[in-house]
């Protein structure tokens, strides 16, 4: 007790005092280096943030332009799409009429050629009785010629060819 008493009540106070400054000043000091690595740790992380940030933004507006350019071509390419589409029904409506117009032609054609086959096969075989027949024949009388002209159901233009033709044959068997 001779070594409690030595100390005073006051000098125990002061060394907890102490005791508690040197402790309060060693956890002061560990703070403080939390505290700056907890500090370089934000200002590293702000500045890598900021930095993405800035790169987001560049990318949001790059894919911006993007999006208007491309909604730009797609209005264009709407606008040709619905010419073409334009064209090729206006191209299909031609080809069903040319097809329609073609089929009619076709069977247009398949009648004249047919009715030209049987005029050239009827004529074909006049031509063979005909030169059975070969023998000299007496030419129509001029006053028989005049009696065709009286004839109503010819037309006038070809009765003066049938006129001027008879007469011309006439001519030149005389004049030869």
């Amino acid at each position: 007790m001779v070594s409690a008493s030595k100390v005073t009540p006051v000098q125990k106070v002061i060394q907890l005092l102490e005791g508690m400054s040197a402790k309060g000043k060693s956890e002061k000091h560990d703070e403080q280096v939390q505290f700056a690595a907890y500090k370089q740790f934000c200002d590293d992380t702000t500045v890598e943030k900021k930095r993405a940030i800035a790169e987001a933004n560049e990318k949001i507006e790059m894919l911006k332009a993007d999006i208007e350019k491309y909604t730009s071509d797609a209005e264009m390419l709407t606008k040709e799409i619905a010419g073409h589409d334009a064209d090729i029904a206006a191209w299909t409506g031609d080809k069903k009429a040319a097809t329609k117009v073609r089929g009619m032609e076709k069977t247009d054609y398949d009648a004249t050629h047919k009715d030209y086959s049987e005029s050239i096969d009827a004529l074909q075989r006049a031509i063979a009785v005909l030169k059975k027949q070969a023998y000299d024949r007496k030419q129509a009388s001029f006053a028989q010629l005049t009696s065709l002209q009286k004839l109503s159901l010819i037309p006038a233009d070809a009765k003066k060819k049938q006129l001027m033709h008879s007469f011309n044959k006439n001519r030149m068997k005389a004049l030869l």
